[in-house]
């Protein structure tokens, strides 16, 4: 499967011009045959806390969510898949889009400053779509590796990080990103903003098949998953865990 991360310059509390860039990257995209299409977090609004903006939608979107109807109408047309993240009310809210209808899994760690707008989720799980399951998270998920893990054991095909990283903690992105592709054996789609930059396509085995510079960019990469399968063979960490033991030694935070 060919697969995309559209690395947009998101603009925060313009939503016009973000939908605008963000349909003509989608078309470049498609044309060069893409069939996911990863857009980075909060991509149509970015971060939008002006109080004077918080009815519109400048700031956020509600169920049916309407801001996703030019996508809707690509997904049916292209037989593709989309995955991004939206504002919706308290939640931060990653998708799945496809012709088979609208996905939802909310972030579950909010960052920093964003808990004071944004509540956790409380489910993590796959998501089925046309091209496989895949294991949706959210930006400072990645630094949580029992997410991607636990999308992993509960048979995701591929995972998926939408995000808006900053460009000074760029190397720890790339590096997580990287991480939690080999530990869990599986390709990884690593979407960033352009401003923090360097998303990424990472195989099964931890190859890195495209990534991005600093800027506004389109990559793009065949996933394989029978080459996953083939690698969890040669390497079974999965079939070698030892779940018995492990719970052994959980800490629980008060602890820490």
């Amino acid at each position: 499967m060919k697969a995309a991360c559209l690395q947009l310059s998101v603009e925060s509390c313009h939503p016009d011009k973000n939908i605008t860039r963000a349909m003509q990257m989608a078309g470049a995209a498609l044309a060069e045959g893409a069939e996911i299409l990863v857009f980075p977090e909060l991509f149509l609004t970015g971060f939008c806390y002006e109080p004077s903006l918080q009815s519109s939608s400048s700031a956020e979107d509600y169920s049916p969510y309407p801001s996703l109807d030019p996508f809707r109408a690509l997904a049916e047309e292209h037989n593709c898949l989309f995955i991004g993240s939206l504002r919706s009310g308290r939640q931060n809210l990653g998708f799945s889009l496809d012709s088979g209808g609208l996905q939802l899994r909310s972030k579950i760690h909010p960052f920093g400053a964003e808990k004071e707008h944004f509540d956790g989720g409380d489910i993590i799980s796959p998501i089925d779509t046309k091209c496989g399951r895949a294991g949706l998270e959210i930006c400072y998920d990645l630094r949580f590796p029992e997410v991607a893990r636990i999308l992993a054991l509960q048979g995701a095909d591929f995972l998926v990080t939408v995000a808006q990283f900053p460009k000074l903690r760029r190397e720890q992105w790339r590096t997580l990103a990287m991480a939690r592709a080999i530990e869990n054996q599986m390709p990884h789609l690593a979407c960033n903003w352009a401003r923090g930059g360097g998303s990424l396509i990472i195989d099964a085995r931890g190859q890195i098949l495209a990534e991005a510079g600093s800027e506004e960019a389109l990559i793009w990469a065949d996933i394989d998953l029978a080459d996953r399968d083939a690698f969890r063979r040669e390497v079974s960490c999965f079939a070698d865990r030892r779940p018995e033991v492990y719970g052994r030694w959980e800490v629980e935070r008060s602890n820490l």
